[in-house]
């Protein structure tokens, strides 16, 4: 037959009894078994790589594997979803042009990029893209923490302006570990932090802490809306020990952009966005409003949404 990597598909299913599955082409929504030349070397790779978490990372062939092993009642099934050989230019993922360059725009601030949404609808993607667009604009060392990495980032970047960048992707383990990775990439010194994803409370904490500290951290939560996933930040971190007030404080003087995206025909992105202003010396409403702990945020989105799209600058310099 093939290799597995010479096959087309996004996701596999490896079952207890080691038959192997892909969708089938022919019918939607329907499954098809196929026996590649390596099948039981990439079986074996599937058990070699298992760490102990049921989300993990595999390299085979060169390709990243993301995998989900759930325990079933005859045995292990592990499901794969084959990520890309390489990070797409973020302008190939079909955001609005005035929304990129806006984001674009904030490469020299720091401050947090926030991005939302339901599973399986970009928003890793999106902010790997993203990371990515901002070595080669201006390099920079780039710390990411992700459970488990996803798309290639990790490497050497040689920069528009000449200099270099750096990324170095990490993997953290079990729901404690977030917190205490993002301490110890502060540590490090980076001029871009990226968290897969917020999903505990010191991770909310300390995302927070850095994005208000001069560091420049792209991050992503899950979220129905732009004010469900501001929302969402406070309660967890409210849930690490903040007060109320002092979570709404730290997300207002960070947070640079949030973003809520969904995936409609064709893979198409469908996205809601607000944007602070990067000068946080500046009065900005969204800033007010954040703080005041009443999030209504519509009237300010359909106003930077029209400003967006006439070409007028969303904010005064």
């Amino acid at each position: 037959m093939a290799r597995i990597t010479e096959l087309r598909f996004s996701d596999l299913y490896c079952t207890p009894d080691r038959l192997i599955y892909i969708p089938d082409k022919r019918l939607n929504g329907a499954l098809a078994v196929v026996n590649p030349d390596d099948a039981n070397e990439y079986i074996q790779a599937l058990e070699a790589y298992y760490n102990g978490s049921s989300s993990y990372s595999m390299v085979y062939d060169g390709v990243i594997f993301r995998i989900e092993r759930v325990m079933t009642l005859t045995g292990p099934l592990f499901s794969a979803r084959r990520m890309p050989r390489s990070v797409p230019d973020i302008s190939r993922l079909g955001f609005p042009e005035p929304i990129t360059n806006h984001l674009l725009s904030l490469v020299d601030t720091g401050g947090l990029i926030l991005w939302g949404g339901a599973t399986g609808q970009g928003k890793t993607t999106a902010i790997s893209c993203l990371l990515k667009k901002f070595l080669e604009m201006q390099g920079g060392f780039a710390y990411t923490i992700e459970d488990p990495p996803e798309m290639p980032l990790d490497g050497t970047y040689r920069s528009h302006n000449g200099g270099l960048g750096l990324c170095k992707q990490t993997e953290t383990h079990g729901e404690g570990g977030w917190g205490e990775s993002l301490k110890s990439a502060l540590r490090s010194r980076p001029r871009y932090i990226l968290v897969g994803e917020i999903r505990t409370p010191e991770t909310a904490s300390q995302v927070l802490r850095a994005s208000s500290s001069g560091h420049l951290v792209l991050s992503t939560i899950h979220a129905n809306s732009v004010e469900d996933g501001l929302n969402s930040v406070i309660k967890y971190a409210m849930a690490a020990g903040l007060n109320e007030s002092l979570a709404a404080d730290l997300l207002s003087r960070g947070l640079l952009a949030v973003i809520h995206q969904r995936l409609v025909k064709n893979a198409r992105p469908e996205i809601n966005f607000c944007f602070a202003n990067p000068d946080p010396m500046q009065t900005d409403q969204v800033r007010v409003i954040i703080r005041s702990g009443q999030i209504v945020l519509g009237t300010v989105m359909e106003a930077q949404l029209a400003k967006l799209y006439q070409g007028k600058p969303l904010f005064r310099k």
